[in-house]
Formats: structure tokens, sequence, C-alpha cells
């Protein structure tokens, strides 16, 4: 008779490690922020984008107005202390009802957040006349968070193509003349110090005369990398306390993200915002059954909100 242990990889059983300890995980303890993925077609190809968004993705298709309002209803009849949703891609704003889903949260009483890379599609006539209208009526409740990857353009466009960097500044530039709230997302693939990243920013941001604060990480937020290959720890309960964190301050123990799959004939919620290909992380089609705890089973639960300390929300 056999009785050894079996031997398990790192990150494959949802309660134990490949050490045999216990894997930790989060429970939904202040639902802050609901996330709406509004598809992952994106006017660009980056070459590292942690949800492969591109012209020709389309695995998570345009969510509609009518799709989202059912969310936005439950988390009222659950109770649950949301005051910020979050809107994500993809690029957004080349789904066509993103105004109007926009309006519909801001007319909830709830901040609202767009990820944008600040290009093209944000800047088509309808897109800019639908803004400015909403900017009119709710004025700092809306905020978009450009992607710059870098404060370098030549860096920037390493990532996202050749000219992107000053295709978004442009955006940005029409964005800071309509008074709109701007923040920005930066990553760390440069390996850059937390303290020359900031600076690199806040230099770029004077130059502009863009009114962003360089150095919060609120208002300039700089993502860890997301690489696939890196080897990282496993979190086990023991970890909290080795780590001086807590689960509370965890991604996932303030939020939830709606998506909406290709060939399914209702959106999903999922754990988190980094994962929307994984399918243990995701929790049914409601948010009463998305309240369920997530074991932080997946590499970038470690890298990127454990050990990295990010989160997608403002």
């Amino acid at each position: 008779m056999n009785n050894q242990t079996p031997v398990l990889e790192k990150f494959s059983h949802p309660d134990i490690t490949a050490n045999g300890e216990k894997r930790a995980s989060v429970k939904l303890t202040g639902a802050k922020t609901l996330w709406f993925n509004t598809g992952t077609l994106c006017n660009i190809t980056c070459a590292n984008c942690y949800i492969e968004s591109s012209p020709e993705n389309d695995r998570l298709v345009y969510l509609t107005t009518a799709e989202m309002s059912p969310y936005l209803d439950e988390i009222e009849t659950l109770g649950w202390p949301v005051t910020e949703i979050g809107f994500t891609g993809g690029e957004p704003f080349m789904n066509p009802e993103i105004i109007k889903m926009l309006k519909t949260a801001l007319t909830r009483g709830y901040e609202v957040l767009v990820l944008t890379n600040a290009m093209r599609p944000m800047m088509r006539p309808q897109m800019q006349a639908g803004l400015l209208a909403l900017q009119k009526t709710y004025g700092n409740k809306l905020t978009l968070r450009i992607s710059l990857d870098h404060f370098d353009a030549a860096l920037h466009d390493e990532e996202r193509g050749k000219g992107a960097f000053d295709i978004s500044i442009k955006g940005m530039h029409w964005l800071r003349d309509n008074g709109f709230e701007m923040t920005v997302a930066g990553r760390t693939l440069w390996h850059n110090s937390d303290a020359e990243s900031r600076a690199g920013y806040a230099e770029l941001y004077a130059k502009h005369n863009f009114k962003i604060d360089a150095q919060s990480p609120a208002t300039t937020v700089l993502f860890p990398e997301m690489d696939e290959r890196a080897e990282v720890p496993e979190i086990t309960t023991e970890c909290w306390d080795i780590l001086g964190k807590h689960p509370d301050e965890i991604m996932c123990a303030s939020s939830r993200m709606v998506v909406k799959r290709k060939g399914a004939s209702n959106p999903a919620v999922l754990a988190c915002t980094l994962l929307a290909y994984t399918p243990e992380f995701e929790m049914g089609t409601t948010l009463k059954e998305a309240e369920a705890d997530v074991k932080l089973n997946h590499r970038h639960c470690a890298k990127f909100c454990v050990l990295g300390g990010a989160s997608c929300s403002a």
C-alpha cells in the first residue's frame, strides 16, 4: 500500500500549496468597486497586455447597458457598500454603449472610473460629445485613468507601438482643456525605482500642465509586471503575519468584475480584474454567488496583489 503524499505542482490545488500548507483565501469584507469589462477589443496590441486585448480579440464581447443595469440593482438589494463603478477593457471607448453605461452608473450616484488609452476611440466626435455632456452634469464624479506605461515616450511606444505616446498625450490635452479628472497608470517593466518613476511622471505632468499628483499611489498608479513565467511563492495562511499584511488589503476583498464571454447567454462575475480567462476565478452569474471567499490559487495573486501591493481601484 502506497501512503506517500502526492506531489503537487504550485498553484494546482485550491486549498493546499505544493508544500502541503493551507492556501490563503480572501473574504469579500467590503465591496467598494464593481468593475465592468466592456469587451476585450482594443485599437492597439500591447506587447504585454494582461488580458491580451487587441483589434482581433473578442473573447470578452461588448457588454450592454441592459446587461449592466441588473448588477447595479443587485448592489442595492444586497446592501453592498459600493462607491465606485469601474470600466475596463480592451479599450472601453470602442464599446458603442459606453457613454450610456457611464451615464447609468453616474445617475445612480456612483463615482465612475474609466481605464483608457485616451487614443482615437475616445477622441471620436460622438465620444467627445458624450463625455462633455457627462462632465458638465457630473463633474469630478467621472475620472479617466490614462494608460501611460512610462513617462518616456520611447519606452511607452515599445509596449504600445510607434507614436502611441504622442496620441495619448494629445487625448490628455483634450481632457485637461475640458476640465476632466485624470489619473495615470504606469508600469514597472523597466525596473525604475518608485522614486525615479514618480519623479519622471512629475516632470511630464509639469511639462503638459496636467493636474495629477505624481507622488500619490491613487493618482499615479504603478503596476508591477505579471509574468506568467516568473517564479513566485504561494501565499499560505501563515504569510499574512510574516508579510505584515491583512486579507482586507487585497483587491478581491473589495471588488468584483462582470464580463460577457463570447457565445455566453449571460454575463459572469469574476473574482478579479486580472484573471478573465481562468475558470477557477469565475464565481457565477450574480453578485450573490460572488460573495464566496477567493482562494489565492494563481501566481498573479502572489506577485501582483499580495507582494506587489497593487489594486486596480482608485
